[in-house]
């Protein structure tokens, strides 16, 4: 792998968000109204409740965890979709770059993007609504991990469907959290869930992430054995979206699809 040629890519989408307001602006905004959304929705619900339960480190960690999962797809989807637009496909695997040296810039871009969401969710979710991250203690690094690697996963198994369907095939990734969350036991237990929904949130690490979030807010400990399991599968989910990906794009220079990249190849 050449680090020079992986740099170049991210240094292209550096660029590009630093010379447009519109690229920029989202990074914070978005961000930032679903903290104050969720964050006065937890206030209006510890007001009302008469049992003392505190609201804040559960629904809007919650979604402090569930939007930065977000974040992570989509920076690297948006980062794919920048080549999908200006139709640079052809340039970019006209020259040395391989699949591994693109998908690792596309990664790295996401890292960014994302931190700096992160950075804006936490900052506001602790000095406006007094959100504390001790409660959680260190057991929230290893779980905002795997919600990082399943992120990569899908943003790259998005961008595998992009390519291998075309530009209008966009329209298939922006829904992908939303039908995700319900079997994802964000805001509700697994448990709560019909048996067939429970048996598809066992494959989706984020069900086991979540779940181990609200055992440590109630006092308890994340098993180790369903860490275990929420990161074995988002490892294996990242393998498989690579190898989709690879295989997608082999398949795209073959029946020279890349070269005729537009918004009427769906078929």
């Amino acid at each position: 792998m050449n680090t020079g040629r992986v740099a170049a890519i991210v240094l292209r989408q550096f660029y590009l968000t630093r010379g447009s307001i519109t690229r920029t602006v989202p990074l914070f905004v978005w961000v930032a109204i679903d903290i104050v959304l969720w964050g006065f929705i937890t206030k209006y619900l510890n007001s009302v409740s008469s049992a003392g339960f505190d609201f804040v480190p559960v629904l809007l960690g919650a979604v402090l965890l569930w939007d930065f999962f977000t974040r992570v797809m989509q920076g690297v989807t948006m980062a794919f979709f920048e080549d999908v637009w200006s139709r640079n496909f052809l340039n970019l695997f006209a020259s040395p770059l391989t699949i591994t040296e693109y998908l690792t810039g596309l990664v790295i871009t996401s890292v960014i993007t994302s931190a700096v969401g992160l950075v804006v969710m936490i900052v506001l979710a602790a000095a406006v609504f007094g959100l504390s991250f001790n409660s959680y203690g260190a057991m929230l690094v290893a779980l905002v991990l795997v919600l990082f690697l399943f992120g990569i996963a899908l943003g790259v198994a998005a961008c595998a469907i992009v390519l291998r369907f075309g530009p209008s095939a966009e329209w298939f990734v922006w829904p992908i959290p939303g039908l995700l969350s319900p079997f994802a036991g964000v805001f509700y237990p697994i448990a709560t869930l019909p048996r067939w929904m429970q048996a598809i949130a066992a494959i989706l690490p984020p069900s086991h992430v979540f779940e181990g979030l609200r055992a440590v807010v109630a006092g308890g400990a994340v098993v180790p054995a369903r860490l275990g399991i929420a990161a074995a599968l988002a490892v294996v989910y990242v393998l498989g979206a690579c190898w989709l990906f690879t295989r997608v794009y082999r398949q795209a220079v073959r029946i020279g699809l890349i070269a005729r990249y537009s918004a009427e190849s769906l078929a």
